[in-house]
């Protein structure tokens, strides 16, 4: 495969990593990353979409060769300011974004916020919890939840961080992360995904606290109304195989203007690995033929 560039960009006074694979003079594209992974999880798709975009992939804070933030700065604001900061910087509007789960998230949230500077978008199980668990989560007092995730920061200040002696043994807790990876994807996400410490073990790159949610974060009334403020065409693809639900059934569809859904058999959550070539299809069949 074609490699890309590193580069890193500001803001909020943490450096920011993201690689560049070229092809300046052409239309931008945006590939937003989940939470837990990095922006070389890409690579195929990059390398798929290159002759087409000038395609970029950052790194989330908190992610892959990103800096942390201090303390637990790990919020959806945070993350869409982050995204408004390098879109700015690099003067990318209007760009076309596709973003995975936790960026999926981010990307629909940024559009409903500056929907001209977004010309599509595709977001891969990326709408947050399902209505039914929102629900639930409604009937949470305010103080439960500062107690739950306070309990949840100390849990996660106080596990010990989890290390590997070998590279291969990185690769094969990757591949029992997700069934549906190849030996060779598995290997790459990995070897991307890791760094070696002074001990001479390896880790996982992404800080521990990006997986301790905020208690207070956007709420559903605020999320829907960005959804609907949307005007670009939007993708939304799901897995048949995942456990997230599936936005047609569920109704969240609905807030949006223009929104397709399509389901990929055979796909869990990580579905532009799980089926790449069904995958491309459907967002080559979006972005290039309509």
């Amino acid at each position: 495969m074609q490699s890309p560039t590193s580069h890193h960009y500001y803001s909020a006074r943490l450096k920011l990593h993201y690689v560049d694979w070229g092809n300046q003079d052409a239309e931008p594209l945006i590939l937003l990353h989940g939470r837990m992974d990095h922006c070389r999880n890409w690579d195929w798709v990059a390398n798929r979409l290159a002759a087409h975009y000038h395609v970029i992939a950052p790194d989330l804070r908190g992610h892959g060769d990103s800096d942390w933030s201090v303390g637990n700065a790990y919020s959806m604001y945070d993350y869409i300011y982050d995204l408004m900061e390098l879109i700015e910087q690099l003067e990318l509007a209007p760009v076309t974004i596709i973003g995975h789960s936790l960026g999926g998230g981010v990307a629909t949230k940024f559009t409903g916020a500056y929907p001209d500077k977004v010309k599509k978008l595709v977001s891969i199980e990326g709408l947050g919890s399902a209505p039914d668990t929102l629900a639930k989560e409604a009937n949470t007092s305010a103080a439960e939840r500062m107690q739950l995730w306070a309990k949840e920061m100390q849990r996660v200040a106080a596990k010990p961080e989890r290390q590997y002696a070998t590279r291969e043994h990185a690769i094969e807790r990757m591949q029992q992360a997700n069934v549906h990876l190849s030996p060779e994807r598995a290997r790459h996400l990995a070897l991307e995904g890791i760094c070696k410490k002074e001990n001479g073990q390896y880790r996982w790159k992404y800080d521990p606290f990006v997986g301790a949610h905020p208690p207070f974060d956007m709420s559903a009334l605020d999320t829907h109304q960005l959804w609907s403020d949307i005007d670009c065409p939007v993708l939304l693809v799901w897995g048949k195989d995942s456990w997230a639900s599936d936005p047609a059934e569920d109704g969240r569809v609905s807030y949006f203007r223009n929104a397709r859904v399509v389901n990929i058999p055979d796909a869990g959550h990580w579905v532009h690995h799980d089926q790449f070539e069904l995958f491309m299809e459907e967002v080559e069949r979006f972005l290039l033929q309509t």
